[in-house]
């Protein structure tokens, strides 16, 4: 695959970005700032409608057969609308755990739901600022879960978690039920993102990976959910560019345009650029899916498009001046969006290492 789209794809895009566009506003998104536990249901609905849910998974467990390109699109176009629930993200990387690491039982069970969306995933990795931490909070013994899961996106709505936790002697992926466990809201400046910290106290689990396996399997599905979250970065990045570059040629200082300032130009120039490279490292790595370098491909695309959103977020509101930092006109949106995004499956330091490990390997 080149860094270009065939035709399918390209169509793909085309009608996400209008599906979108007609059924998610800011006038709907702002409300939900301040509400915690709620998320844009049309976002997810639509979602669930236009077969997204499903995209990337095996058509033998209720999916489509595509792959992680064609729900990048989706993914980009969901940054430019700013999806108003994170489900897209979470799960699918708890479809691939099953549907990678599971059983023929547990793909049975789970990937159906999950491919139609009636089941939402989570995915439990993270201890502190630590995105697969060397000592995970929560203890896997005899099949049961004790501790608590922090900071885990979609986590108020899911249904079921991917879970990293201390096994005996190793460590262990492992899949459970959230019914019955204790959910704790985790209110924050992006609330639709429904972050949680969910408590075990001997949750029945099961196991999918176990050892060193178990570390390559997350590092893995962390790196599928990386790829779709640098499409969604990039999406977000790329509007902000049109809206600055839009506003630049309408807004007068001085009888000109303030696009014909340097200072302006030059800025929305280096945006473009920033746009563009995550586009093409977003691309190259869903391209490498399956690839022996496709975690370096995937720490590449989620460096580079978190740099691009969040330059972007900020410029954009620069270029504004005092209008863009009020509530109506909309752009904290995606400054809030920008900050959730860059933290969500680890964060920029936690991939530069991920990036230094891998290639020294391949220089070994």
């Amino acid at each position: 695959m080149t860094i270009l789209y065939d035709e399918g794809q390209q169509a793909i895009a085309t009608e996400s970005r209008r599906v979108l566009e007609a059924r998610v506003d800011k006038d709907a998104l702002l409300p939900l700032l301040e509400r915690v536990g709620e998320y844009h249901r049309p976002f997810w609905d639509t979602a669930k409608e236009q077969g997204w849910t499903g995209l990337a998974l095996p058509e033998a467990n209720g999916g489509l057969g595509l792959g992680l390109a064609e729900l990048g699109l989706i993914a980009h176009q969901a940054g430019r609308s700013i999806s108003g629930a994170p489900f897209l993200t979470s799960s699918f990387g708890a479809a691939k755990a099953i549907e990678l690491f599971g059983s023929d039982a547990q793909k049975l069970r789970w990937l159906p739901g999950l491919a139609s969306g009636e089941i939402i995933g989570a995915v439990a990795f993270a201890a502190g600022p630590d995105a697969l931490p060397p000592c995970p909070d929560v203890t896997f013994t005899d099949d049961r879960l004790d501790g608590i899961a922090r900071g885990v996106s979609a986590g108020l709505a899911a249904n079921i978690a991917i879970v990293y936790a201390n096994g005996p002697g190793m460590r262990v992926l492992a899949l459970v039920e959230l019914a019955g466990t204790q959910r704790s809201a985790v209110p924050s400046f992006d609330n639709s993102r429904l972050i949680a910290d969910i408590g075990f106290s001997g949750a029945s689990a099961e196991t999918l990976a176990a050892g060193d396996a178990a570390r390559d399997a997350a590092l893995h599905i962390l790196a599928l959910q990386a790829v779709v979250t640098a499409h969604e970065q990039t999406g977000g990045a790329e509007v902000l560019m049109e809206i600055a570059r839009d506003y630049a040629l309408t807004r007068k200082a001085f009888g000109q345009p303030i696009g014909a300032f340097q200072s302006v130009k030059h800025r929305i120039a280096e945006l473009y650029g920033l746009v563009e490279l995550a586009r093409a490292n977003c691309i190259h790595a869903a391209a490498r899916e399956g690839a022996a370098d496709f975690v370096t491909a995937a720490a590449a695309a989620r460096l580079s498009a978190t740099e691009a959103y969040d330059t972007a977020a900020r410029d954009c509101i620069q270029i504004h001046g005092g209008i863009g930092v009020t509530w109506e006109i909309g752009l904290h949106l995606h400054m809030r969006r920008a900050r959730s995004l860059a933290i969500e499956q680890g964060s920029s330091l936690f991939w530069e290492d991920v990036l230094v490990d891998q290639l020294a390997g391949e220089a070994a």
